[in-house]
């Protein structure tokens, strides 16, 4: 039970750190190419930080582990939103400016209620991964379209300070692209090996393991960006690199996870798929007040996470 538990968290930890390298890497490659600072911002770093998620439930799926797949994706995307925002807000209230992190939100939404429709005849088959890919091309494609279209001068700035930190040589960024991409590959292979183990064991569903312990592991990179953008007053970073890691684990994580193997839905309670859809639509109301989030919100959303976690072990 020990050895497999060490496997769980030097899993997680070569995931985090696979996922730090490909961000600070790609990010800067792409920066190097001319693409503007809010189109890399958005984009590439917020799809970085979900590439946990992407190779851990890929190779979930492949070996047969569907339900750690899915469990993985709703568990990350309630973590981002109830303990990523809700501890950056503790931090420092988050007051969000840019146009198109709050035109994300309802796309996130959408794309909630969409997997949850997807989800309702108890599988998520070939042909949803399909149409949940052709999802994400598209999502790709209007998050490039209106950051690139530009934001508030204040916004911009924002994200070209957090980009243009530590600049390297090309061949570095290379490498930090190259190991993070490996980095990731071998912590997810012995983090999976780990988390089945351990749910054998406990006698507990792969879901369940994947809502929890792996869910807040591969989160650690989006809690880690937001964490550090709240503290510099960047808000839109911290909250465009959870909302846009959430509508990428949806359509990209598990549309290619589904292409791989069709997955079933076995194990997954009702109030999982609840608190799922909740913490999507709480966003709109919790921001209603000039767009921010604030501490006694923060408070709120890190309370009912606690209580969440908490009924998974019921």
């Amino acid at each position: 039970m020990l050895v497999n538990v060490l496997f769980v968290i030097i899993g997680l930890l070569l995931l985090a750190l696979g996922a730090e390298g490909l961000v600070r890497g790609a990010g800067a490659v792409a920066l190097r190419l001319g693409v503007a600072p809010l189109v890399v911002g958005l984009t590439i770093v917020a799809f970085g930080t979900g590439s946990p998620e992407l190779v851990l439930s890929v190779q979930a799926a492949a070996s047969g582990n569907g339900g750690i797949a899915l469990g993985n994706v709703l568990g990350s995307n309630i973590s981002n939103i109830a303990l990523v925002l809700g501890v950056a807000a503790l931090v420092r209230p988050l007051a969000v400016q840019a146009r198109l992190v709050r035109r994300e939100v309802p796309v996130m939404i959408g794309a909630s209620f969409a997997l949850f429709a997807l989800l309702v005849d108890g599988e998520l088959s070939r042909l949803d991964g399909a149409l949940l890919l052709a999802a994400a091309v598209a999502y790709m494609a209007f998050a490039y379209l209106g950051a690139k279209e530009g934001d508030v001068p204040a916004v911009t700035e924002e994200f070209h300070e957090v980009l243009a930190e530590g600049r390297r040589s090309l061949w570095s960024d290379v490498l930090l692209v190259g190991g993070g991409l490996g980095a990731l590959v071998l912590g997810a292979t012995v983090l999976l090996h780990g988390a089945v183990a351990v749910a054998t064991e406990l006698g507990v569903s792969e879901v369940v393991v994947g809502l929890s312990v792996i869910a807040i592991g591969t989160s650690l990179p989006e809690l880690a960006t937001s964490i550090s953008a709240a503290r510099r007053r960047q808000a839109d970073v911290a909250f465009g690199n959870a909302i846009g890691s959430n509508v990428f684990n949806i359509f990209a994580v598990l549309g290619v996870a589904a292409l791989v193997q069709p997955i079933a839905t076995t194990g997954l309670r009702p109030l999982d798929v609840a608190v799922f859809l909740l913490s999507a639509v709480l966003v709109l109301p919790l921001m209603a007040r000039g767009s921010v989030l604030s501490r006694r919100e923060g408070a709120v959303l890190v309370a009912g996470y606690v209580a969440y976690i908490l009924s998974l072990a019921v």
